[in-house]
């Protein structure tokens, strides 16, 4: 089996680009985090978990544990995606909190704290302070994964949240162009392939 093509991260919001981690880029679906391995490589590409800690979780993982991990994310992934087409296109308000119970009892498994480590400067700005986390078992990749998708529902504005108009594209994008009016996943993708059937009508009309 020949290994998948890089992650798709064009969607302007690593949620997003999370929803994306499925896809049909050309012909065949293609499931970026089908497994174990897929599921660590995505999280290497996208940067979500420093690459030491990713390391160290795969060494330390028993067989068949971040498989089982990739399967939870499949399953995360799968419900926001229900969440965000259910809600795209208008703005999120309290009454939609109760809907995002299963996310908030995600959170609640963390283990975050504020740390306080060395800079690279002296004087001022020598110590710099950042949040971190226990990595206490492979499960605890989820964690960051829901941290996004939170950030995300909180400060994303779903007005702008739009799905590529490809005939056959599946791909979510956040709209943060000046005038919003963004329609594919990539003028390099889509919009080529939209260019070129409207050039093919053109010719057909014409003769």
């Amino acid at each position: 089996m020949s290994d998948p093509p890089p992650a798709i991260l064009i969607a302007d919001s690593r949620a997003l680009d999370f929803l994306n981690s499925i896809a049909t880029p050309a012909d065949t679906a293609v499931d970026w985090i089908s497994d174990g391995t897929g599921l660590m490589s995505w999280f290497r590409q996208t940067g979500l978990v420093p690459s030491d800690v990713l390391k160290a979780l795969q060494a330390e993982a028993m067989p068949g544990e971040l498989d089982a991990v990739a399967a939870q994310a499949r399953a995360l992934r799968e419900w926001f995606r229900e969440f965000v087409l259910r809600h795209k296109g208008r703005p999120l308000n309290a009454r939609h909190l109760a809907e995002l119970e299963p996310l908030n009892k995600l959170l609640q498994r963390d283990e975050a704290f504020y740390q306080i480590s060395a800079g690279r400067r002296t004087g001022p700005g020598a110590l710099l302070g950042q949040m971190t986390r226990r990595w206490r078992s492979p499960d605890s990749l989820l964690l960051p994964l829901g941290e996004t998708l939170a950030k995300f529902v909180c400060e994303e504005n779903f007005v702008d949240i739009k799905a590529c108009e490809g005939a056959q594209c599946t791909l979510l994008f956040a709209d943060h162009t000046r005038a919003r009016a963004r329609r594919w996943c990539s003028m390099g993708i889509c919009g080529n392939r939209a260019k070129v059937a409207a050039h093919r009508q053109r010719l057909k009309v014409a003769h």
